[in-house]
């Protein structure tokens, strides 16, 4: 699979497991453990998981479907805004990492931007880091402006944004800022979470188009689309066995430059700055 290189020298696959959701009930826990670790099986080695998923319920379910395969994974989780103080963010880490088992987590993000400031925040991952509990840290849902503002305080290795064929305002700046910078961009919901925006993206004519030339579903060719773009990991959360393999299958579909063009043409790049789309 293709991969991408953080700026500390690990590469990681392009396609990653989300988790948003899971960790929410007892009753699915044990098919949510079985889907990560056949997500584990099929390449897609990076868990991206955080506090508030379940309210640390996620985390166990990672935790679980890593026991005894820690080395398979590149563990990524983040941190609430309001545990973002310099005693709150070690605090919080060493609760998550309880939950998940595990020793220290590879990739540790500011899940979006609170009251504390971003410096403070940043202090508190270098203890972490210097301490072995964190390998690498970053953040998430910040626009270019806060990011500008972090790279003065430290060295964030990515941006974790939503981004998709529906909402690609992240094209106009940040992407390309992040880029010249060497920073991969994480993309969560790259084929939407709200039933309204999915059903709207996949149900659009051109993806199915697309979509029959490949012999692929709408939902492949939207995966595949992010997939495409350099410097994205794409971290979509799926638990039904079919739709981990699909998700896998996305991986490998190559779009020609005509396919590309025709979902320019359906879902245009922004040609202006705009505020940065969250969930």
């Amino acid at each position: 699979m293709k991969t991408v290189t953080f700026g500390s020298g690990v590469s990681v696959p392009v396609l990653g497991q989300g988790t948003w959701n899971m960790g929410e009930d007892a009753s699915r826990k044990a098919a949510e453990v079985r889907a990560l670790q056949l997500g584990l099986d099929l390449g897609m080695t990076l868990i991206d998981t955080a506090e508030m998923y379940g309210e640390g319920g996620a985390e166990e379910v990672v935790g679980a479907a890593l026991a005894g395969r820690r080395s398979d994974a590149f563990l990524v989780s983040k941190v609430y805004p309001h545990n973002a103080s310099f005693d709150g963010v070690r605090a919080a880490c060493e609760r998550s990492l309880r939950r998940l088992r595990v020793e220290s987590i590879d990739l540790y993000l500011l899940h979006w931007q609170g009251h504390y400031p971003l410096a403070e925040t940043f202090d508190g991952f270098e203890a972490l880091r210097q301490a072995g509990k964190i390998r690498d840290y970053g953040v998430s849902n910040l626009d270019l402006p806060s990011m500008e503002e972090a790279v003065g305080y430290g060295a964030p290795a990515t941006d974790q944004v939503l981004y998709n064929l529906l909402k690609r305002g992240i094209e106009f700046d940040l992407l390309p800022w992040c880029r010249a910078r060497g920073m991969p961009v994480m993309a969560y919901s790259p084929l939407e979470s709200s039933g309204r925006e999915q059903a709207a993206l996949l149900g659009h004519p051109a993806l199915r188009t697309v979509a029959d030339a490949h012999d692929a579903t709408p939902a492949q060719i939207a995966l595949a689309w992010v997939l495409h773009q350099d410097g994205v990991i794409a971290i979509p959360k799926a638990v039904d066995p079919v739709h981990l393999r699909a998700n896998r299958a996305a991986a490998d579909i190559r779009l020609t430059s005509d396919d590309l063009a025709a979902l320019d043409r359906a879902f245009p790049p922004p040609r202006r700055a705009r505020a940065l789309d969250m969930r």
